[in-house]
């Protein structure tokens, strides 16, 4: 049985079924080819990228608060009741403890001022910095992740399109058979040698291979969409997938920090630095300040209308100092269970990477030893298949003889799909698992 030359027509089928042009399905990409695609053009992780030119202007800005700021103010006001002061009389060399009011300045009052401060011994700062900086790491981090699940995503696909694909090369095989099975009962029946029922069990044989045959189609052909769109491409673009089964390799992946695990070191260093920065609210802060600016006062009435412009400008140093704050004390406290609590999910995720590398190599082990016995399989069952057939026609087997011998052979060909789903799952769990996916 010829089952490339099956398999190409199956794909031909499919291709004309969904409209593609005959000189593009047989466009076939490798695995490499579709990871790489992917990395290049996913959507998501585009965006993702583009995310990462925030953290740059991030770490900028925060940095940015070491230098001087300057604001410009200016207001007008019009009195419509000037303001009262209050004068002792003893001024007047009157009583003393007696008061008296008395209205003071000009309706018409301008000022205009340009103010300066500048951070002399701010410990914030500095921890905002480091923040933003740990910030960024994280967002590497996360960019990273997502280009490991793309990965994960695509080589998934692209495994389930190589079975669906193996699954239809066997479904065609097997119609073929049945095919030429029912051409045999049907020419016995009319020579009297064979029961309508006979040529009614070929027949619906037939009709639930080829229902099967047609459900695979369907699902290649969704998973060809799928992976269409983890590339970036239209979903109706063509694509074909490499036929060549690589189980067989039985290759061992360096384990190194999964992803998680870098991420949960990380958040754990922002944490510690959230914390650090809560701390150091405590202490004071210095500044210069420097202010000069023009105020004005006016006058418009008669007899002697005016407006004079007088300067006033000033530079010292500010210090703040806060006394009490009760909910930094509070806020303290949640950061240091957070950070216990970062610590025990970067010890949980260590250990179920170790779990799953643990149970990934057992898999992968136990079906690099059942493939070549399932194919082994496949070819006996063959085997014995065209044996039924011969006996078949030499009148020395049944029908039910050949309908088991059939059943024989598609559980041995399911088995050993199965055996390969095995093998590829539980390599991409091992890869992912042992920080080795990307390579």
């Amino acid at each position: 049985m010829k089952l490339v030359n099956i398999h190409t027509l199956s794909l031909a089928l499919w291709a004309a079924a969904v409209g593609l042009p005959p000189t593009l399905y047989a466009q076939t990409m490798t695995l490499q080819q579709c990871v790489e695609a992917a990395l290049s053009n996913n959507k998501s992780l585009l965006v993702g990228r583009n995310n990462l030119r925030l953290y740059p202007l991030k770490q900028q800005e925060a940095k940015s608060n070491l230098w001087p700021k300057a604001t410009a103010t200016a207001d007008y006001k019009f009195f419509t009741n000037l303001p009262y002061q209050l004068l002792p009389l003893s001024v007047f060399n009157g009583p003393e403890g007696q008061y008296k009011e008395a209205q003071f300045g000009v309706p018409h009052n301008l000022g205009v001022n340009v103010q300066m401060a500048m951070p002399l011994y701010q410990p914030q700062i500095k921890t905002g910095i480091r923040g933003a900086e740990i910030a960024a790491e994280l967002g590497d981090l996360q960019v990273e992740k997502s280009e490991e699940q793309v990965i994960f995503e695509v080589t998934s696909l692209y495994y389930n399109a190589k079975i669906l694909q193996h699954q239809i090369l066997f479904v065609d095989g097997n119609l073929a058979n049945t095919g030429r099975l029912l051409g045999t009962m049907q020419l016995l029946r009319t020579q009297g040698l064979a029961k309508g029922t006979d040529v009614g069990k070929i027949e619906l044989l037939q009709a639930q291979l080829q229902s099967l045959h047609n459900q695979l189609n369907g699902k290649l052909a969704q998973v060809i969409n799928g992976l269409n769109f983890f590339m970036g491409k239209e979903l109706n673009s063509p694509l074909s997938i490499s036929k060549e089964i690589d189980a067989e390799s039985g290759r061992d992946y360096p384990v190194s920090p999964s992803v998680d695990v870098r991420m949960a070191q990380v958040q754990n260093r922002l944490l510690a630095n959230e914390l650090d920065l809560l701390k150091k609210s405590k202490l004071p802060t210095v500044s210069l300040v420097a202010s000069y600016g023009l105020t004005g006062f006016g006058y418009f009435k008669q007899p002697e209308p005016f407006f004079k412009i007088f300067p006033i400008g000033f530079i010292g140093v500010q210090v703040a100092y806060p006394i009490w704050n009760k909910a930094t004390r509070y806020k303290t406290a949640q950061k240091d269970v957070e950070i216990a609590s970062n610590l025990l999910q970067s010890e949980l995720i260590t250990a179920q990477y170790e779990l799953q590398i643990a149970n990934a190599v057992l898999q992968k082990n136990t079906a690099l030893q059942n493939i070549p016995v399932l194919r082994q399989q496949i070819a006996w069952a063959d085997s014995v298949y065209q044996q039924t057939l011969a006996q078949q026609q030499q009148g020395t087997a049944t029908l039910a003889d050949i309908l088991l011998a059939d059943n024989a052979l598609r559980e041995a060909q399911t088995s050993y799909l199965s055996a390969l789903v095995e093998y590829w799952k539980a390599d991409l769990e091992w890869k992912k698992a042992s920080g080795s996916i990307k390579n």
